[in-house]
């Protein structure tokens, strides 16, 4: 309906792709990474019965820093009856990064959410292991302003926990996805049955009362955004009767 842009976050024209008319809006960062002192938030409000996918063009990054952390903090709230699917493209911190990373979801009654992580500890492309710096992350989802889900994470860079069998397992890609709704009853068994030829070093699927959650430990950031589209389409279309509709951002 309208916009202003103030800073270096944009939102671009946003696109109906979808019958039901799901908004399909993308959050750009144009400078393309966090540095030390920067801060970047974001408030993000959706009203009743509503439906939006945000995503993001291109991976976040959080650059070496020498001269304080980079904070990123994102806050949700959705609206009576709503569906907000949260699902960025990854997160890598570079060698040296000091990264805070806060996410904030707050439900009303008869809302659903389904929101993804996936973080890359340095590049493991280029060579480049998380050998120093830190990562703090917390995740936080409220349903009528009581909690139903909360972790937080804090890893230092050469941390013993990076390579402990029990930890990180000397894996560098690791991520979260989760599903809030009224409907999650049964949904874990679904996405173990569809992803169970799958093969990945590491993908589990839990069930809580009204929570899905599914983790993924490996080497390749491109193998676990594959697990979780997979189970968002599983997801969505048991949940909210319809099926994933892929971001046309992702394919450029």
């Amino acid at each position: 309906m309208r916009q202003r842009h103030v800073g270096p976050l944009v939102v671009q024209r946003p696109f109906h792709p979808e019958a039901d008319g799901t908004c399909h809006v993308y959050l750009l960062h144009p400078p393309g990474g966090i540095a030390g002192g920067d801060k970047l938030e974001t408030k993000i409000h959706l009203g009743p019965g509503t439906k939006t996918l945000l995503t993001t063009p291109g991976a976040t990054k959080f650059y070496r820093s020498t001269h304080g952390g980079g904070e990123q903090r994102i806050s949700i709230s959705v609206g009576e009856g709503a569906v907000c699917e949260h699902l960025p493209q990854e997160t890598i911190l570079f060698d040296g990064a000091d990264a805070s990373i806060d996410t904030s979801v707050l439900l009303a009654a008869g809302a659903s959410y389904v929101g993804w992580d996936v973080l890359s500890l340095g590049r493991p492309a280029a060579g480049e292991a998380f050998k120093s710096g830190r990562i703090s992350q917390r995740i936080e989802v409220l349903c009528d302003a009581g909690p139903i889900w909360f972790e937080r994470l804090h890893l230092s860079g050469g941390s013993p926990l990076s390579q402990a069998s029990y930890a990180l397992a000397d894996q560098p890609i690791l991520g979260t996805m989760i599903y809030v709704g009224d409907a999650a009853e049964g949904c874990a068994e679904r996405v173990r049955g569809a992803l169970r030829e799958r093969g990945a070093d590491v993908f589990s699927v839990s069930q809580l009362e009204r929570v899905v959650v599914c983790r993924y430990l490996g080497q390749r950031v491109s193998e676990a955004k594959s697990l979780f589209a997979s189970t968002w389409d599983v997801l969505r279309t048991a949940c909210l009767r319809k099926p994933a509709n892929a971001p046309r951002i992702w394919a450029t």
